[in-house]
Order: structure tokens, then C-alpha cells, then sequence
């Protein structure tokens, strides 16, 4: 594809552009997609560059005259890129959090949450589907709900969709979206109807399976709303994205997940189909593991996936260089990232295994959550915590949950990813 976009560059608009040129172009930012359309009519692409404009006048000056810019532009760009340390970024970034058990919220939780979300700044909220049947959820008092297919595939209880019928209107009111989860691995996991059929492995593997799967789908993404009448897929500003699975595959190893990367892209196409001209929602994978599991090359090149979806506890994947070498890899074939999940344990064990332990300096944790905050902002993709609830923290099992109204917070940051159409002002 590149080799046809530098042919075409160099016959119809800048015959000295030079290929080692083109592709450094490529792998940044915003000239990418440039590359594609009339450049001098999009002189705004230049502004953020991975590369030195005065690279660009020394090594290409003939381009640089041809589409006429002046030096006051190149000072000004100079000045951009001098100031900027290792990245500049025209979009803002933004912040967000995870409720599994959403749904089962009371009113006053709800509330609780919604605010304590908005007064910190945060866009989104990712949601999940699954059936809740404790009356308390990590500290939370909660109405049970059952799955969405709780005892056979393809039979549809729509208690939890009705439930966030509520649920994303008042989010809305607060200038939340939510970030739909259509299914989770932990589900599959737990012997929910797909795994007690299929197992963890031929669920993915099984036509007949990703045909029944694609079915619930499209059921949810046509869930009619009970008080707005209208289906979800077209409710672009109540929804920020659909995602088919949370961490999908990942107990079956990161070889699997690298053999099956199909699955997640064909799933993504069937998202993307059902949405058809309702474009403001954006469709994103579920996560992996870790950093490196979550961002595979088949979901960079699938035309139906926006978002790749980064799920991390390791401390090495809140490295700032770590991150934005997957944000080149991102940017160079048109995909955003959203580091969708991350957290810092309540306990001394490793921040990756967090069942149980000695507790953790509270100084300390504050320590590592603002620091891991600021370390993937600094890389440029907005962030999701794991997870904010509306209550304090009781600190149970497996506990990286903070009380609303804490820390993380996010300031006003720049990010390598423009999210502005599909977020609420």
C-alpha cells in the first residue's frame, strides 16, 4: 500500500520526494493520512510531525517550496517541535473508568458514581453484560440482574440492557459515555451458556459458535431503548464504543490469541456491518493480558476495528517509551489505543498478582497511581481505571478499586489520538 501512495506522490505531486522520506512521513501522527489526499491543501497535517521541520527544509527544500510555505510557518513549527520534549499532540486526552456491575447500581449510587465521574473530569465508562446474582459487589449494594443468555444461547433476557436503558441516560446528563462489553472471557470462563457449550477454546474455533456470538451481537447493538425509542447502534451520543469481548482468549495462552487474531477483527466486522452509517461509535477490542498481548499486528490492519484496546498491572507496562513504541505501531495504520485498563493493588505483592496480602503503604499507592497516570498520559493515549466504585473500598480480593471522588484525576493533557467527535462537552 505505501509503495502505491509514494508512486502515486511522486508522479502527480512531488517528483524529488524522496522514499526514505515517505516513509518516515507515514509512521507519524497526522501526515499519514495525509498522504493520501492533496497535501497542499492540508497544511495542517504538518503541525505535529514526529519529525523536525528544519530536517524536512534541509533534506526535501524542493517540497517544501512547491507547496509554498513561508518562514514564518517553518519558525513556527520549529518552535512547536522544540518546546514539545518527546511528543506534540493537537488533540486533548481524556480519562475514564470500569463498572462491571453497573447495571445493578441504585438510583443514589448511580448518582454517586456519575458525579464523583464528572467532577473528576472523566468521559467513559465501560460496562459490562454479565449477570450479577450477590446482593453486595466490592462494597457496593447492588440489584441482582441475570446474564443477558442466562440458561441458553440465543434465548435473551434483556433485564441488564433495560437496566442501562437508565444507566447511560444519566450518564449522559453527567457528559459520560459508555463503552459497551458485550461479553466477557470471565464469563466464558465461568461456565456461562457459550462456555458450557463450546468450552474456552472451541468458542473461538467453532463456526456454528461465532455465529450464535454474532447473533447476541446484534441483539444488543439492536436493543431498542426503552424511554429514547430508539436501538442502540444509533445512539452515538449515549455510546462511545461496542466491544465484542472483554480480553477474549486470553486463557488460552498468548499463542492462541496470536494464531486467532482473526476471530477478533471478524467479530469487529460484524459490529461495524450492524452500525452501518451510524458512524459516532466506535468499535474497540476487549484487551488481553499485557501491553504486548493486547496490541496485535492483525488488529492494527483491520478495517473494522477503531480502537485497540490495552489492558496492563504490570508495572513495565505503564513505561512511558513502552507505550508509544505501540503508539507508532498505532499511528502508522490509522488505529487509536486506549490503555482501557489498569490499576495499582491495595497489597505489597507484585501490582500483576493482587489476590491478597500485607497492605500497602496508603502513601505509597497514591504514589503509584499518579505516577502511572501521568506515565501513560504522558505517552499519549487516554486511560480507563479498574475500577472507581461509588462506595469505599472495602478491600477484598484482588483489590485495585478506589472510592469515587480519589485520585487518578485528569488534568487537561494532550494525546496522540483524536477522540473529540465521540466524546461529550
Amino acid at each position: 500500500m505505501y509503495d502505491t501512495r509514494y508512486r502515486s506522490w511522486r508522479a502527480l505531486r512531488f517528483p524529488d520526494l524522496s522514499k526514505e522520506l515517505f516513509n518516515l512521513l507515514m509512521i507519524c501522527p497526522t501526515i499519514g493520512p495525509c498522504l493520501s489526499a492533496d497535501l497542499k491543501r492540508n497544511i495542517g497535517c504538518f503541525w505535529h510531525t514526529c519529525l523536525p521541520i528544519s530536517l524536512l527544509y534541509a533534506a526535501n527544500r524542493t517540497i517544501l517550496r512547491d507547496m509554498k510555505l513561508g518562514h514564518t510557518f517553518l519558525l513556527t513549527a520549529l518552535a512547536c517541535v522544540s518546546n514539545i520534549g518527546h511528543h506534540a499532540y493537537a488533540a486533548n486526552s481524556f480519562a475514564g473508568s470500569n463498572l462491571y456491575y453497573a447495571a445493578g447500581l441504585s438510583d443514589s449510587d448511580r448518582t454517586t458514581l456519575l458525579q464523583g465521574l464528572q467532577d473528576a473530569g472523566m468521559k467513559v465508562l465501560r460496562v459490562w453484560l454479565d449477570g450479577q446474582s450477590s446482593k453486595t459487589t466490592k462494597g457496593t449494594q447492588i440489584a441482582s440482574f441475570p446474564s443477558l443468555e442466562p440458561d441458553e444461547i440465543g434465548t435473551y433476557d434483556d433485564t441488564v440492557l433495560n437496566k442501562l436503558d437508565a444507566f447511560m441516560v444519566d450518564a449522559q446528563a453527567h457528559k459520560i459515555k459508555l463503552l459497551i462489553s458485550m461479553h466477557s472471557f470471565n464469563s466464558l470462563q465461568a461456565n456461562d451458556a457459550y462456555g458450557s457449550t463450546y468450552g474456552t477454546g472451541s468458542f473461538y474455533t467453532s463456526d456454528n459458535a461465532t455465529t450464535q456470538f454474532d447473533n447476541r451481537l446484534r441483539h444488543v447493538m439492536n436493543h431498542n431503548h426503552s424511554t429514547l425509542n430508539k436501538p442502540w447502534k444509533e445512539l452515538s451520543d449515549y455510546i462511545f464504543a461496542f466491544e465484542a469481548q472483554n480480553e477474549a482468549m486470553i486463557g488460552q495462552g498468548p499463542q492462541f490469541i496470536s494464531d486467532h487474531q482473526s476471530w477478533q477483527c471478524d467479530r469487529a466486522t460484524t459490529i461495524k456491518t450492524e452500525l452501518g452509517n451510524n458512524t459516532g461509535i466506535l468499535v474497540t477490542t476487549g484487551g488481553a493480558s499485557y501491553l504486548d498481548e493486547s496490541v496485535q499486528p492483525g488488529w492494527l490492519s483491520c478495517p473494522a476495528l477503531d480502537v485497540v484496546a490495552i489492558h496492563g498491572y504490570g508495572t513495565g507496562d505503564f513505561d512511558t517509551s513502552k507505550i508509544q513504541s505501540k503508539v507508532s505501531q498505532a499511528q502508522a495504520a490509522g488505529k487509536k489505543l486506549i490503555f482501557q485498563e489498569w490499576g495499582a493493588c491495595y497489597f505489597t505483592t507484585s501490582n500483576n498478582n493482587c489476590p491478597s496480602g500485607s497492605v500497602l503503604n496508603s502513601a505509597t499507592r497514591n504514589s503509584n497511581i499518579q505516577t502511572w497516570a501521568k506515565q501513560i498520559t504522558a505517552a499519549g493515549v487516554p486511560w480507563m481505571y479498574w475500577q472507581i466504585i461509588p462506595n469505599a473500598d472495602p478491600h477484598g480480593a484482588t483489590d485495585y478499586e478506589i472510592a469515587v471522588n480519589t485520585d487518578p484525576r485528569q488534568s487537561q493533557a494532550s494525546s496522540a489520538f483524536d477522540f473529540s467527535a465521540n466524546l461529550l462537552s
